[in-house]
């Protein structure tokens, strides 16, 4: 039998939201106490600024994901609250928008993001169409622990089409043709990887149906295995999308492929040379390109593993630079308080001060395809140029599976006892711990461990200035970490 404290070790927040394995300690049982404390925490914090108790329950394309959504509309009723669930499956940024530009108390998402298939969760965003804080979920923990629920209420619930809402409102924000015209002038054709996700069949509502052979949507059918690899946009699973990105390459045409992650909010890209891009590179171009039409001269967030290119490009703009701990609630934490131009982190996500304080993979495509289509220069020529002036940068991640969270414990006692101070010949000019342990050496030249928020994995990232130094520095990271066991 589990005891309350047994229950809480299960119900653990991480970087954005709580996720566990369906039917393990992903269950209705534990569902039920977080969307309650949930509840209750958005109307402690929030409701005396807009007076509503409306809560939004959202859902992506997982396994019996629509059924969980709706396994806690009785709950949330139960507990005095007005329920409203999509009409479909979505993606967390169309949530985000529509609880923020509807006065909704706040919204639930049952998502796991990027996690394997056998994974569900919850991500709690608030009226200001953002992810909570960390305090805010630490008091959720709280509330659960207290075991407080109020008796389910059964209701009709009402329901809302959030998806064509979104849709809409990047539609109002962009001329669709006139980037459809450019970039068929340029003979370039996009493909967007939705990886099965909840932004399947969007591009072509987006378009009305008018994209043709430009840009097309692949992977957009439901697979709740999401083709055997998890919807994360990395490169090593994305094979369906660089052999048909090659395949059609032909004829003097070039071809670019964006890939969106299972939730929607994340995004990466294979420029029209077969290259991977992470947001390690989309960054400093946005940044570089998008600086130039703004004279606000905005502050620029970003994480502890996001590139030195995304300072130093902002610092030749004079603008000011941010570094936060990694998940992007802490950037949507700066973005509600004060004027942001742009916010991003490595996994892809990337948020926009002038549109929503939450990172949305649509609005950033549709961004991207402008600043393409405007200027009709290929992505791969415009970030060469960056290389040139700003690089050389080699950036990798590699991820450390972990069996339990002794073998955490361990590594991260190994790590604080035995900090070196070189690294492959290499002195150590600082050592940096706003999220993990961050060993600087020198500009475009850092090594990153730090465990993961969300999933069993120590991560080791790297930026350097040559292929040589980044391969050779995660080799012998991998060997420092081997010495710990």
């Amino acid at each position: 039998m589990h005891t309350e404290d047994d229950l809480l070790n299960e119900i653990n927040f991480g970087t954005d939201g709580w996720r566990g394995i369906i039917g393990a300690n992903f269950t209705t049982h534990n569902l039920n106490k977080v969307a309650a404390a949930a509840c209750k925490e958005l109307f402690f914090r929030y409701f005396h600024d807009v007076k509503t108790k409306k809560i939004l329950i959202g859902y992506d394309r997982r396994f019996m994901a629509h059924e969980f959504a709706e396994s806690i509309i009785p709950i949330i009723n139960g507990c005095g609250f007005e329920p409203v669930i999509t009409s479909s499956y979505v993606t967390t940024p169309s949530c985000s928008l529509f609880a923020r530009e509807f006065d909704f108390l706040g919204a639930l998402i049952i998502t796991a993001s990027h996690n394997p298939f056998n994974w569900l969760g919850l991500k709690i965003k608030s009226f200001r169409g953002c992810s909570v804080d960390e305090s805010f979920t630490k008091a959720v923990m709280q509330r659960i622990k207290l075991g407080n629920l109020d008796q389910p209420s059964f209701i009709t619930c009402k329901t809302v089409d959030v998806k064509t809402f979104h849709l809409e409102k990047i539609q109002s924000m962009f001329d669709l043709d006139y980037i459809l015209r450019r970039l068929d002038q340029m003979r370039l054709r996009i493909f967007i990887d939705c990886m099965h996700g909840s932004a399947a069949n969007s591009i072509d509502k987006l378009f009305n149906n008018k994209a043709g052979r430009t840009i097309t949507g692949i992977r957009e059918n439901n697979d709740p295995y999401f083709g055997g690899n998890p919807p994360e946009p990395l490169n090593k699973y994305l094979d369906r999308l660089n052999f048909i990105l090659k395949d059609k390459a032909s004829d003097g045409s070039k071809t670019l492929g964006i890939i969106f992650d299972g939730d929607g909010d994340r995004i990466a890209v294979i420029d029209e040379k077969g290259r991977y891009c992470s947001s390690q590179v989309l960054l400093p171009y946005l940044i570089l390109n998008l600086g130039k039409k703004d004279l606000k001269l905005d502050p620029v967030l970003k994480t502890v593993s996001g590139s030195d290119l995304i300072m130093k490009i902002s610092q030749d703009q004079n603008r000011q630079v941010l570094e936060l701990p990694v998940g992007f609630k802490h950037i949507a934490k700066k973005m509600i308080n004060q004027p942001i131009f742009i916010g991003g982190e490595e996994s892809g996500g990337i948020g926009f001060g002038e549109f929503l304080p939450e990172r949305d993979a649509l609005y950033t495509s549709m961004i991207l395809l402008r600043e393409i289509a405007e200027q009709s220069k290929y992505l791969c020529d415009s970030l060469d140029e960056i290389q040139r002036e700003y690089g050389p940068s080699f950036y990798d991640r590699i991820d450390v599976e972990l069996k339990n969270i002794e073998e955490r414990d361990l590594i991260e006692s190994y790590l604080l006892k035995n900090l070196p101070k070189k690294i492959c010949g290499h002195t150590i000019s600082e050592i940096i711990k706003i999220d993990g342990i961050k060993f600087r050496f020198d500009y475009s030249f850092w090594l990153l461990f730090r465990f993961s928020g969300t999933e069993p994995l120590l991560r080791i990232y790297c930026e350097a200035p040559s292929e040589e130094k980044l391969n050779n520095t995660l080799e012998w990271s991998k060997e420092f970490i081997n010495k710990a066991y």
